[in-house]
């Protein structure tokens, strides 16, 4: 192998649970900074290895990832210099990635190409949260100081682009858990599904993802459930947005820290790493979509399977040869849009999901396929010459980012993709006007996070010109989104007026056709 490959050589992980004696109530630079240890310990190396590192890449936490966000106990200043000095490391740069669960495998694409032109030596990536932790404390009215003034160099790459329009924002189509029950619903009528024979398809896709997160150490929740009891709705897993239990939905209660140390072969070499610590990047894509509203069918996101599909052709390989699998799962949508895609049906023999999957190995924010990233690299040490494949999806099937990872040797694949984001940007957007008169729905929400009220959303087609439109129903008369809770949305036809603020609510609503009750 040429001496600037690109090569994984360490990877670690750090956690607790805040119901076990063990618990220490860390912060996330803490979290992260056992996490980074870990993966310098993991690479065996004859020399220290900290030294070395000339980048380290810091992902958001929630609490920076938005100008309005908060950190109730204080935060770093300068979260890549905090974990770098816990570790005794003096990098030349300090990154702060943008926000999305993209972040981790697209640092590792960025900089394995950064590895092989020489750009970089050694690279640290890591992140962590502490949401667990701080809820937690929180409850018994207790506070920490976890803030620092680490200064230094930070190369601060903002919050990034807006993922969202107004027309879905003004009428609550806003927060991950609406949008992706938009998604999720859209699929629904694609298939033609009942409510219940849908949640249940939701069910057998994740139920064997909690027996995978059972056995995981670092995991937040134990508990194996069945494909029937994710599906039925109860007090403990009540719903969210339809159609989601709380059960299917990502676990934000984490305290979850993961690292990934990056160099070159020659480098690793030279400093004593054995060979048989190498990963190599066979594979790697990275593609955005458009945003929501833009998009032709809302029951899926092709250019997710389109990076999924080059990351697999840059690594020579078709799915059957992948041995190992880290679906971003978010929600159930965000595995079956990629699963559908290439083809891989949900009861594979092959685990969809190293860790558990966000609703139940946690879903550490940004950082969560940091954590897919290191079970997966320990998976193919583990079986030399094996495959595995990570996905990491960011804002609302927005980002995508794809690795194929391998202890088999490979060059440094190569990273254009703007063939790829020409094609996505150059797709037709199907016209969109205000919601006025009569429509027919193409997919829905109902909001039971809304108080006292449920609000629904509905996305679908004017009947005069076919436009697509936004609606809500309004928030202070839970009457329509109640009779939506037990007749069919899908395919009703629905009247709007415009409100004073220019928002389409709903003022009649003409089911397609009666459905069981989901509430």
């Amino acid at each position: 192998m040429d001496d600037r490959t690109p090569v994984l050589i360490g990877v670690g992980e750090a956690s607790e649970r805040i119901d076990e004696p063990t618990w220490r109530g860390l912060s996330p630079a803490d979290l992260a900074g056992e996490a980074a240890a870990a993966a310098l310990a993991d690479a065996h190396a004859k020399e220290p290895l900290a030294p070395h590192i000339d980048v380290v890449a810091g992902v958001r936490q929630f609490e920076t990832s938005g100008p309005r966000a908060e950190a109730p106990f204080g935060r770093s200043d300068n979260f890549p210099r905090a974990v770098a000095k816990r570790i005794k490391a003096n990098p030349a740069r300090a990154i702060l990635e943008p926000v999305g669960g993209q972040g981790p495998q697209h640092l590792v694409n960025e900089f394995g190409r950064a590895i092989a032109k020489g750009e970089a030596e050694m690279v640290l990536l890591c992140g962590a949260e502490a949401i667990s932790t701080i809820r937690h404390l929180a409850s018994r009215g207790e506070k920490r100081d976890w803030s620092e003034e680490t200064g230094g160099e930070l190369e601060d790459r903002g919050y990034g682009e807006a993922l969202i329009t107004g027309e879905l924002g003004r009428h609550g189509g806003r927060t991950p858990i609406t949008v992706y029950a938009l998604f999720e619903n859209a699929r629904r009528a694609r298939m033609g599904l009942s409510r219940k024979a849908y949640a249940l398809e939701m069910g057998r896709l994740f139920a064997p993802f909690t027996k995978v997160a059972a056995a995981n150490p670092h995991a937040m929740s134990r508990e194996v459930y069945s494909a029937d009891e994710l599906a039925t709705i109860t007090g403990p897993n009540r719903l969210t947005s339809d159609p989601f239990p709380r059960r299917m939905v990502a676990r934000d209660q984490t305290n979850q820290g993961a690292a990934v140390l990056l160099t070159s072969v020659g480098k690793a070499r030279a400093l004593g790493v054995p060979e048989d610590r190498f990963v190599y990047l066979h594979g790697g894509a990275d593609v955005r979509e458009r945003t929501p509203i833009e998009r032709q069918d809302l029951s899926s996101s092709p250019a997710s399977v389109m990076a999924a599909r080059r990351a697999l052709d840059r690594a020579g390989v078709g799915v059957d040869k992948i041995d190992y699998f880290d679906f971003y799962s978010c929600f159930p949508i965000a595995v079956f849009n990629v699963s559908d895609g290439l083809g891989i049906a949900a009861d594979d023999p092959r685990a969809l999901t190293m860790t558990g999957g966000l609703p139940y190995f946690g879903g550490a924010g940004n950082n969560y396929s940091m954590h897919g990233i290191a079970q997966v690299a320990q998976a193919v040490r583990a079986k030399p010459g094996s495959m595995g494949m990570v996905t990491a999806n960011g804002g609302f099937l927005s980002k995508y980012s794809v690795g194929i990872y391998s202890t088999r040797p490979a060059p440094p694949p190569d990273f254009d993709d703007s063939d790829l984001q020409a094609e996505v940007d150059a797709w037709p957007v199907p016209p969109v006007a205000q919601g006025v008169g009569e429509g027919v729905v193409e997919t829905y929400t109902i909001d039971y996070s809304r108080q006292p009220e449920p609000v629904a959303i509905v996305i679908g087609s004017l009947r005069d010109g076919g436009a697509r439109f936004v609606a809500r129903t309004d928030q202070t008369d839970g009457t329509l989104a109640r009779r939506m809770a037990v007749e069919e949305p899908l395919g009703a036809r629905v009247t709007m007026v415009p409100d004073e603020e220019g928002r389409a609510i709903i003022q009649t609503f003409e089911p397609a056709r009666l459905k069981e009750p989901t509430a």
